[in-house]
């Protein structure tokens, strides 16, 4: 399983880089792209729409289910990525460059994990 280091993660399995200018980008981790299985929809929200550490931003579904996506981030929405819409598929084929949002806001202390904190919680393999 891919977990780069330079990334922070969830307990709920979304990942989170932090880019230039405080932007958060989040999207699923390696974990649950596999978990899910085959990912044919996504349901994203809107630049401007408000986001609330821990409620679910966004509905990714699979041949499996309909999962939700959860926010570490209170904040704003700034940008959807337009292309995991319209080609949901990317999740799968590169998890860590598909990311779902940018977002301004803030970030829950504790709320995100490092790498190995977050593959420590993972059911081994």
């Amino acid at each position: 399983m891919n977990l780069p280091e330079e990334l922070k993660y969830t307990k709920s399995h979304e990942w989170v880089r932090i880019l230039e200018g405080g932007i958060i980008e989040i999207g699923l981790s390696d974990f649950a792209q596999q978990e899910l299985g085959d990912i044919v929809f996504v349901s994203l929200p809107e630049p401007g729409d408000s986001l609330k550490a821990g409620v679910s931003f966004a509905d990714v579904e699979s041949v499996k289910a309909v999962s939700e996506v959860y926010s570490p981030v209170t904040g704003t929405v700034k940008e959807a990525n337009e292309a995991a819409a319209a080609s949901p598929e990317i999740i799968n084929e590169s998890p860590y460059e598909a990311w779902l949002i940018r977002a301004e806001g803030e970030i829950a202390p504790g709320e995100l994990l490092s790498a190995g904190e977050y593959k420590a919680l993972l059911p081994q393999e």
